[in-house]
């Protein structure tokens, strides 16, 4: 397991580099981005789809 042992002196040096990469003006897309990604990714994964599918099932 790769990403099994992580701790919090690892996290905060990736959010620094990250930090240099992107700049602090572009973060807060970065992350809504992420956030709205993954919302997509589950939502997928829940079976919430479309809503003209959605109607092709109730019919």
């Amino acid at each position: 397991m790769l990403f099994g042992k992580i701790g919090w002196m690892e996290v905060v040096l990736i959010l620094a580099i990250v930090l240099i990469i992107f700049g602090p003006g572009k973060l807060p897309g970065l992350s809504r981005s992420l956030g709205q990604a993954i919302r997509n990714y589950k939502d997928a994964l829940g079976g919430k789809g479309d809503p003209k599918e959605e109607e092709t099932k109730k019919a």
